[in-house]
């Protein structure tokens, strides 16, 4: 059986040490976990694994997507402050026509 998941290759030993991690901390969890539902599902453990593992790398990944997005607004947020109180130019009205942007067409 084999088990896809939307990780490249350059990322899967970053999500696999986060896995080994979080299956180090809750050993005991995560094997109630596999019985539970390999008596749910009439699988056995080994078998219910691979997918309890995908599930757990992709909660991995969203989390650090989710702590990068907050980084990037963040420093757009610093970057937009970091421009208040500066005067810039204002463009006239004739600046911003359609007429000057575009010019004259056929």
């Amino acid at each position: 059986m084999s088990i896809s998941t939307p990780f490249d290759k350059e990322n899967l030993n970053s999500f696999s040490q986060s896995l080994h991690n979080l299956e180090q901390m809750y050993r005991e969890d995560l094997e109630h976990i596999t019985h539970a539902l390999a008596k749910i599902t009439n699988s056995t453990p080994s078998e219910i694994k691979p997918y309890l593992d995908t599930i757990l790398l992709q909660i991995v990944e969203s989390k650090k997507r989710e702590v990068t997005s907050q980084k990037r607004k963040r420093a757009f947020n610093a970057w937009v402050k970091s421009h208040e109180g500066q005067d810039f130019p204002v463009l006239s009205d004739e600046a911003i026509s359609r007429e000057t942007i575009y010019g004259e067409r056929d």
